[in-house]
């Protein structure tokens, strides 16, 4: 038995304990992916990096497959294949990326691989980014917690990487001591609904009411900015704009909820603003969920009806006086739409989803432990909606 297969035996099941742990659904196990660089550059080979990039990915994506097949009422296969279809541009970037020479090589490589896995074309699918962690160990520093982090990870990759390892250990368990508390906004409210698949395909009155009912309760006697999941007012029209407006009158309350604008080719996943004087659409989603909902290819095969991505578009918009970062869904996963409204210096992280679909899984979860880390590396307030 090689001596490079040996040391791959080890490596792939610790990538896949880096990954599952890191990537569990709890903001302050986040770190453990930081340890992943680290496996990656002790590889024996291209093929054994291949290995255990696969290992990390799949473990921390662990819970798309049932979810693809829920969503699409399909079978678990089908789940499957859209996990390694998913895990493939990971996988190639740290193959292809991997080198066995010394000196700035490696760490120069790497510093690429964490920009190539951030960014579009190929941070459409950069899920599971180690650099998500670094609200939770560098709380507070911003930007240069990102620096700071960056330069951590680069280093893991260097012959000293076990020796960084052990000072990150040490560091992770610091902040796990002093723990991430979530910042609330003042005077708003994020609220969780738990309306399964039926929110924004039950396009019913009665539907709307029972949302008004739950939006006066969350409210109060106060003014009040009320938050609510993605797709629950379904599709955006004129009558149900003067619904919710009739509704508000003699308020003080703005609802921010998730809709969807259609037109004859397609349609935008949205955030609307309503209160008493009206309602407006505030936010076009910029990275829906690839092939579920965003197809580029539509356009090569004449199909229509699926979600436009708007990519670099409105990263910040204001609503009730503040100016915030919006993020809907799958924009949670990846790195590159926070990073973006970051560099606007919101007031606050407004944050919704609709995951019926992730039922027993952790994609919710880990969604949410994203977003507290960004929250508490950049100090800014945090309101998150979620349907389940």
């Amino acid at each position: 038995m090689s001596r490079e297969f040996m040391i791959t035996a080890v490596l792939v099941p610790l990538s896949i304990v880096v990954g599952a742990v890191g990537w569990s659904g709890q903001a302050l196990l986040l770190p453990a992916a930081t340890f992943f660089p680290l496996l990656w550059a002790l590889s024996p080979t291209r093929i054994a990096a291949a290995l255990v990039a696969s290992g990390y990915f799949l473990a921390a994506s662990r819970g798309l497959p049932a979810g693809v097949a829920q969503f699409f009422s399909a079978d678990l296969w089908v789940g499957l294949l859209f996990w390694i279809a998913a895990a493939s541009s990971f996988i190639a970037v740290h193959a292809v990326l991997w080198t066995v020479r010394g000196g700035w090589a490696k760490p120069a490589r790497y510093l690429m691989v964490l920009g190539l896995t951030a960014f579009p074309p190929l941070g459409i699918t950069g899920w599971a980014h180690p650099l998500t962690a670094a609200g939770i160990l560098f709380p507070g520093w911003g930007w240069w917690g990102l620096l700071a982090l960056t330069a951590v990870l680069i280093g893991l990759v260097t012959r000293i990487g076990p020796a960084i390892a052990i000072a990150l250990s040490g560091l992770w368990l610091w902040s796990a001591a002093s723990g991430t508390h979530q910042i609330l906004p003042e005077g708003w409210r994020g609220v969780d609904l738990e309306m399964g698949a039926s929110l924004g395909r039950d396009q019913s009155l009665q539907r709307q009411r029972d949302v008004v009912t739950i939006v006066r309760k969350a409210a109060g006697t106060r003014e009040t900015v009320v938050v609510l999941p993605e797709s629950t007012l379904g599709f955006w029209t004129p009558t149900l704009e003067r619904f919710w407006r009739n509704e508000l009158q003699g308020t003080h309350v703005t609802v921010v909820a998730g809709a969807a604008v259609v037109d004859a080719v397609g349609y935008d996943n949205v955030m609307v603003a309503i209160d008493a004087h009206g309602g407006r659409v505030l936010y076009r989603e910029r990275m829906p969920v690839p092939v579920s909902m965003w197809r580029p290819w539509a356009r090569w095969t004449g199909e229509t009806g699926g979600a436009r991505a708007n990519l670099f578009a409105n990263p910040v918009v204001e609503v009730a006086g503040r100016k915030i970062a919006p993020l809907i869904c799958y924009e949670q996963l990846v790195l590159w739409p926070i990073l973006q409204s970051m560099l606007h210096r919101p007031d606050a992280i407004v944050l919704i989803g609709n995951g019926w679909w992730t039922t027993g899984g952790n994609i919710v979860a880990i969604q949410r432990a994203s977003a507290k880390a960004w929250s508490a590396l950049f100090g800014v307030p945090l309101v998150i909606s979620f349907n389940t």
